[in-house]
């Protein structure tokens, strides 16, 4: 018995576990694994076209009639700064030398696109039962479109702020990111990273001061997170980094190793890879060029610059110079199916929380 069910009501699922939408790391099978369980799985659709998403959500289709959470990025894109980017590609030079390339070399970069009337498109023709969005909202002309789909809206708030500011603008749930989350931080009112709280400070203040379910997020990986995400006031959680070792997962080999030997302070927030606050595993060229570096081109224009070098360091075995989104707690994580991990842990949980009494 949860001892809150406004999540589990509002979102149509079983158990109260969001599987956090890792662009670049998760893909369908994910997806289809959370949402078998019984939780929510997501579809993280920042690095992927209107016709690769629509490909990826017919293939989870397929395969469950669960709830499906649809996650997009809502940024704006900034105006070219060549200034900038020149002296952001000089601090790369050195490295270029180091591994033979020419410094004006290049290599695909993934691209990552805000929501658009496209994937608009997309949403209206697919009507996922959940659309969560990354940076804030999107504008209230597309937002309006999503909602009246019937589309329930969910969004991540790194402060108080900004969770009253996602409520007030249409939320069906909130997201309150603890600073010990791994990935882009959600951050969109503020662009200040170190006054920003961890989950166990952020979570009440957030319940006290909006009146939509919460979902904590950050540092949260086995039973006892979920317990004490739910003694805070939560309704539910997202999990991201416990999910990076199953076996659905879709990071490379030399993420896994690195995930495989993660210390509790061997994370940092950086913007060297994009532009933009995210916490990952601490490398070389995070240790050499940031962790906050503030030659760094705006968000998310500042990997494309480093992509050939990732490129021959990984073609050489090395991830010195990838980016290794973690959260704090990944020494907490295990590998295995994501179907398993997702009951488990909420066996797990409902157990510590024998001794809660239902609230209503």
């Amino acid at each position: 018995m949860w001892p809150d069910r406004r999540l589990l009501d509002l979102l149509g699922i079983e158990l109260p576990i969001i599987q956090a939408p890792m662009a670049g790391a998760t893909d369908a099978a994910m997806s289809v694994a959370v949402s078998e369980s019984g939780g929510l799985g997501s579809l993280p659709c920042a690095l992927l076209t209107a016709e690769r998403a629509r490909a990826e959500i017919g293939v989870i289709r397929q395969h469950t009639n669960r709830p499906l959470n649809v996650n997009f990025f809502c940024h704006s894109m900034p105006d070219p700064d060549p200034a900038r980017e020149k002296i952001w590609r000089s601090r790369f030079d050195p490295y270029c030398a180091e591994l033979g390339l020419d410094p004006s070399s290049t290599a695909p970069a993934p691209g990552r696109a805000p929501f658009n009337d496209e994937m608009c498109d997309l949403v209206e023709e697919l009507a996922p039962e959940v659309v969560s969005f990354h940076f804030g909202l999107p504008e209230p002309r597309l937002l309006g479109r999503v909602k009246r789909l019937g589309c329930k809206v969910l969004s991540s708030a790194t402060t108080v702020d900004e969770a009253r500011w996602l409520a007030d603008h249409g939320c069906d749930a909130v997201i309150a990111q603890g600073y010990e989350a791994g990935g882009h931080r959600g951050m969109f009112l503020t662009d200040a990273v170190d006054p920003q709280p961890g989950t166990m400070a952020l979570v009440p203040q957030v319940v006290d001061a909006i009146g939509v379910p919460v979902v904590a997020a950050g540092g949260i990986a086995d039973g006892r997170g979920i317990a004490a995400a739910f003694a805070l006031g939560a309704a539910g959680v997202q999990i991201g980094t416990a999910y990076l070792l199953a076996s659905e997962s879709t990071i490379s080999g030399l993420h896994r190793a690195a995930l495989a030997t993660a210390r509790d302070d061997g994370t940092v927030q950086t913007n060297v890879f994009t532009g933009r606050p995210a916490r990952g595993l601490i490398n070389r060229v995070v240790r050499e060029i940031g962790p906050m570096s503030p030659d760094a081109p705006a968000f998310p224009t500042a990997g494309g610059v480093m992509a050939a070098i990732r490129a021959a360091a990984e073609a050489a075995g090395s991830s010195e110079f990838s980016p290794l989104w973690s959260g704090q707690a990944a020494s907490l994580s295990r590998p295995g199916s994501a179907l398993e991990l997702t009951r488990a842990l909420a066996a797990d949980a409902l157990e510590r929380l024998g001794t809660l009494a239902p609230r209503h």
